[in-house]
């Protein structure tokens, strides 16, 4: 069955293109979802007008791509995670994990337009593509960190609770060789109530 591309479609063809798929393939998903039309001698005239609809339709969707492009082009994500042994990842950052951070910033970008070849899965600075268009594909900037590494704002912070710590560490010693009895008295005083107020 010949069928006229209302939409680009992977591994099909872009917007306008006339295509020859399987019946049951057309009629089951791509007439419903309305991504096509037909394209059989009935409807010559119509597919003439709807290939200059579909012409316009393209070029606008093109131009809006483009300004959408500039703005995404300048966009960088980062993603703070769990890292193992030498900067990999515990799990990975996906086309979803990216889609759901540029929804977070104002950007509608479905997850299937993310080309994201694998899972990233190191730590590192990333490119990823966007194909908003066949003809328009920005790329955005990944950012993947390890969570337990600090930030510029906060090394001073964690400078100078570095000094604290060993005074600290010293004071949280001693407890924590007195917690193994604390747990045997503290069940004590549960259970005789008037020795814990005595």
């Amino acid at each position: 069955m010949e069928v006229v591309l209302k939409e680009d479609i992977e591994n099909l063809g872009h917007m306008g293109d006339v295509v020859k798929v399987k019946d049951g393939y057309a009629r089951n998903y791509l007439l419903p979802r309305g991504l096509v039309v037909l394209a059989d001698k009935k409807s010559l005239k119509a597919l003439e007008h709807e290939q200059r609809m579909i012409a316009q339709r393209r070029e606008r969707l093109t131009k809006e791509a483009q300004g959408i492009s500039e703005t995404l082009s300048r966009v960088s994500l980062e993603f703070a995670v769990k890292v193992g042994e030498e900067g990999r990842l515990f799990g990975s950052v996906t086309n979803m994990d990216i889609e759901k951070a540029l929804k977070e910033k104002g950007f509608e970008v479905e997850r299937r337009r993310i080309v994201l070849e694998a899972p990233i899965k190191a730590v590192g600075d990333y490119e990823v593509p966007i194909r908003l268009r066949p003809e328009v594909m920005p790329s955005i900037k990944v950012k993947v960190v390890s969570e337990d590494q600090p930030e510029a704002g906060d090394v001073e912070a964690e400078a100078a609770a570095a000094e604290a710590k060993p005074v600290g560490a010293a004071d949280d010693e001693a407890p924590a060789g007195e917690g193994e009895d604390t747990p045997a008295s503290a069940e004590e005083p549960s259970t005789e109530p008037p020795a814990t107020s005595g």
